[in-house]
């Protein structure tokens, strides 16, 4: 049941795609532009951002599968492969081509492998606070094998959501992306983490993650990747875009420097300014202004 009060919810629908129940928001109208939130995140996210892109664009936003008001698939549906064929069987039932794709930390993953797999053709992509590259030395070495080990106890989701009960542990977790959120933020975010099994996803999404395999077929991406890089980000290093452009050529940055890993959540006109100016490039709008 989507609460009443959920951001944007008058724009949300229940839809059956690809073996699951989807909780996407469509909104406005104008050339299509897919949004995918990143791990443990939900359409909550966009909250600001998608009235103001809806203004001039058809804005798709899905939760994630397992993530907010979305079904939860098998293991393997939460891997990076799974997460793509699934919000590409959404896309076919919602029949809706996005002309332009956005997708914030590990949601830049999935619009990635989506537009390299002929999932989508979208004029270009955007990334905010992208998480596209494999974590290295020990992080890497550790990272995976902790998150299955986590994923496969079932009662650690329901004790991450106890401990969400004290509004200091969110915005504790919140603050350590970077990011400064108001107060309706925090409270969003606490009610997904009080869910055991928006956890459980989100767990089981880290665990099945392998990013090396994109980066290495990045190089090979026909279209524009812009990326949006908040320089407080804390969670994804701003160092990772400058890897990511020497490896891929048609990557270019936009820095916002005094931003964190939610950027988008804390200026989401600006944001939405700079969306608008993409697609401006790309013949999707007539002006570059949002």
């Amino acid at each position: 049941m989507i609460p009443a009060d959920w951001p944007n919810r008058a724009q949300s629908r229940i839809v059956a795609a690809g073996g699951l129940r989807w909780h996407v928001q469509v909104a406005g109208s104008g050339p299509v532009l897919l949004l995918v939130h990143g791990t443990g995140a939900a359409t909550h996210s966009w909250r600001d951002l998608l009235p103001v892109l809806a203004r001039r664009f058809t804005v798709v936003a899905p939760d994630l599968p397992g993530h907010g008001f979305s079904e939860r698939p098998e293991a393997r549906g939460l891997s990076l492969p799974g997460m793509a064929r699934g919000l590409a069987a959404l896309l076919r039932a919602l029949g809706l081509a996005p002309a332009l794709a956005a997708g914030h930390s590990a949601g830049a993953a999935v619009i990635a492998r989506m537009t390299l797999d002929g999932a989508m053709a979208p004029r270009a992509l955007i990334g905010l606070n992208a998480a596209l590259l494999p974590f290295e030395g020990l992080a890497g070495q550790l990272f995976a094998p902790m998150a299955r080990m986590l994923a496969g106890v079932p009662a650690v989701p329901w004790f991450f959501a106890w401990r969400a009960g004290d509004r200091s542990v969110v915005e504790r977790l919140l603050r350590d992306t970077g990011s400064t959120l108001d107060a309706r933020g925090v409270e969003l975010y606490g009610r997904l983490v009080r869910q055991p099994g928006h956890v459980a996803a989100a767990l089981g999404m880290m665990a099945s993650w392998e990013l090396r395999p994109l980066l290495r077929d990045l190089r090979g991406l026909k279209v524009p990747l812009v990326l949006i890089v908040g320089g407080h980000d804390r969670t994804v290093s701003p160092a990772d875009a400058r890897r990511i452009r020497a490896a891929v050529p048609q990557a270019r940055i936009i820095d916002l420097p005094s931003l964190g890993h939610l950027a988008h959540e804390e200026r989401p006109e600006e944001v939405a300014a700079i969306i608008a100016r993409v697609a401006a490039e790309q013949g999707l709008l007539a002006t570059e202004t949002a």
